[in-house]
This record gives C-alpha cells, structure tokens and sequence, in this order.
C-alpha cells in the first residue's frame, strides 16, 4: 500500500519490461480473434518525470532518456515504446526530452484493438484514481481498486479464449516472490490458455534463486527467462526478469534480439542479459 511507482517511473527496468511486454502483446495481435489483459498491480498510468520524486531519484536519466535520443536504432520494441512515449508528450521540439512516461496500463491500451479489453488492479487508493481518470473515457477498460491476485481469482477464466497477464508486484514484502509464484500456479488452473508475465526485481541472488527454484517445482511448464542485468554495484536494482509462462511461438528470439540490442544503452558500463527456457514443454 505504501509503494508509489513514481519514483521509478521510466527507469532501465521500466523501459526493459515495457519492451518485453510490447513483444508479447504484439505477438498476441498477430490473430484475429479478441484477447483479454489482466494487470495485477496496475500503477497509475501514466508519470510525471518532472515531478518531485522522479527528479529525486532520477532513475528516469538511466532508462527512457537515454534511449530517447537513441530513437531510428532502437531495437523494433523499445521504438515502439518510444512512439508510445511520443504520442503522451505532443509537439516535443527536437532535441526535447519527454516529461510523461506511460504505465504498462498504457502500454497495453496503445496496443488494444476495439474487440480486446484491459482489466486493471491498483490497491493503492490514490494511485487507482489516477488510473480510474486516466481511463474514465475508454470503454473496454476496467478499473479496480481492489488486490491484484484477487482479483485474478475472481475474474479469470474470461470470456476470451486469448490473452495475457502481467504480474508486477512491488516486492515490499519478503514473502512476495512466494505469492506471486503461487497466484501464477491458481491462476493457471483456472485459465490455461493465458499467457503470463511476472516481472522480478534482481537485487538478493540468493532470494533470485529461491524463487526460481520454487517456480521449476510448481509443476507449470513452458517456463521462459528473461533478464537484464547491469554491471555489479554495491546498492539499488541490479537488474530485473521476466518470467513468462505460455510464451507466444518465437518470441524467445525476439526477446534475446531486443535485450542484445538495449544493452549498449542501458548498460554502457557492461551489462548480461539472458533468455533460456527454465521449463521447457
């Protein structure tokens, strides 16, 4: 209740997490038939890197502002997130650096046609507000103040046979890897067909690799990875994963080639990324 994602907003995480989910959601748009997308802890929406706690913790300089002037040799996602980016800060001059950047809400509304909807979760009450007035227009968006893992229990299966599911828990708490392996684990059994998406900060390895052992175990299969990771310093993020569950044919390729391709600017320091099957098939 306490996490407000504006401090973070825009950040190498963010600008990684947001290119991943462009693949999945561009992999998904490839057919015809209406997809659903279920967000677990939605966030705001939209952010204000202006404002005080962006400037204070500046995370923003190392993420979406360096890629920004970057823009024609990005890799084919982060030019998408880029247009997205453009699209929320009208009549930038050259050279001018973008003040909104978008929540993964708006993300996912950039890529959703008429026939697909988005359910949103945000516990946070001002945070949900945020979210509901950044929507109060669109009428295949819904809004719920409500926990993300719960709402995932009541709502899942959908009518859509198709659709996606991103899981991106603030980890505040110190059993949060546990639930969110195990809200993955119901939420499956409910709905088989979805893919999911659980993002993962990559600060503790050691509480990495518990996590990544108690998802080997849950007895899911076709288990992506996929990580970024800065060069070793002594504080903060290090790096954060994807762990995608039911991941749409090749997208494994696609995601290897835009991590590869984010590393340069993300990381100039030096930097890892990995993208390999945890559970295959």
């Amino acid at each position: 209740m306490n996490y407000r994602h504006g401090f973070h907003a825009g950040n190498f995480a963010d600008v990684v997490k947001h290119s991943l989910l462009l693949l999945l959601l561009e992999a998904l748009g490839q057919k015809p038939a209406p997809w659903a997308y279920f967000d677990t802890h939605a966030g705001a929406g939209a952010y204000d890197l202006g404002s005080d706690s962006a400037r204070r913790s500046g995370e923003a300089a190392g993420g979406i502002l360096r890629l920004w002037p970057a823009r024609g040799k990005l890799p084919a996602a982060a030019e998408s997130l880029c247009d997205i980016v453009a699209e929320l800060n009208p009549g930038l001059t050259p050279g001018t650096l973008p003040r909104i950047y978008p929540g993964s809400p708006r993300v996912a509304a950039a890529l959703a046609r008429a026939s697909d909807r988005l359910i949103l979760a945000e516990l946070h009450p001002e945070e949900a507000r945020a979210l509901k007035a950044e929507f109060q227009r669109a009428r295949h968006v819904a809004v719920h103040e409500r926990d993300g893992y719960e709402m995932l229990q009541a709502l899942t299966p959908p009518k859509e046979r198709r659709g996606l599911v991103l899981m991106d828990a603030p980890y505040e708490k110190s059993e949060e890897f546990e639930l969110a392996v195990a809200a993955l684990v119901s939420a499956h059994g409910r709905w088989a067909s979805g893919v999911y998406a659980l993002w993962y900060p990559i600060k503790d390895d050691s509480a990495r690799r518990r996590f990544l052992r108690r998802a080997e175990q849950s007895g899911l299969r076709k288990l992506l990875l996929a990580e970024f990771r800065l060069a070793p310093r002594a504080d903060g993020l290090a790096g954060s994963g994807l762990l995608v569950l039911n991941p749409p044919w090749q997208v494994d390729a696609a995601m290897r080639g835009c991590l590869e391709g984010l590393k340069p600017l993300l990381a100039p320091d030096g930097g890892e990324t990995e993208v390999r099957w945890l559970v295959p098939e």
